[in-house]
């Protein structure tokens, strides 16, 4: 095992496609969960602002819903088991919000709640396998 300095930096880090392009060369070949994998394995998805769910959960009620709530970006993904993962983005200056860019970035967070879920899933039953 190689203990020591990372060889990414914090400005060089890879993206999910760069580390698919990497294994790739590399002919790294035994059974993993990739990328798509884990968009195969999501059923539906859906997204909502702190704002819309307060209002929801109050619905009844019409006192004023606090600004802040618009920044802050929720993604509910569901899995095809049923499970459900999230993932949230949370804007601190309000003129830079954008709902595509929250939408985006609480995706990639849920999605990131997927990989060790379908991770242990594999192992499982490669465990099942080398019994």
């Amino acid at each position: 095992m190689t203990v020591g300095p990372s060889p990414f930096t914090e400005r060089n880090q890879m993206d999910d496609q760069s580390v698919e392009e990497v294994i790739q060369t590399k002919g790294l070949t035994a059974p993993r969960i990739t990328l798509d994998d884990i968009e195969a394995n999501i059923r539906n998805e859906f997204y909502f602002t702190a704002q819309n769910g307060v209002i929801g959960a109050n619905s009844a009620k019409n006192g004023p819903v606090e600004p802040e709530l618009t920044l802050l970006t929720f993604c509910v993904l569901i899995l095809k088991n049923g499970y459900t993962v999230t993932g949230k983005s949370a804007c601190a200056s309000p003129e830079n919000f954008d709902a595509q860019v929250g939408q985006i970035i609480a995706r990639q967070n849920a999605l990131q709640e997927i990989w060790p879920l379908m991770g242990y899933e594999l192992k499982s039953k490669l465990g099942e396998v080398n019994e």
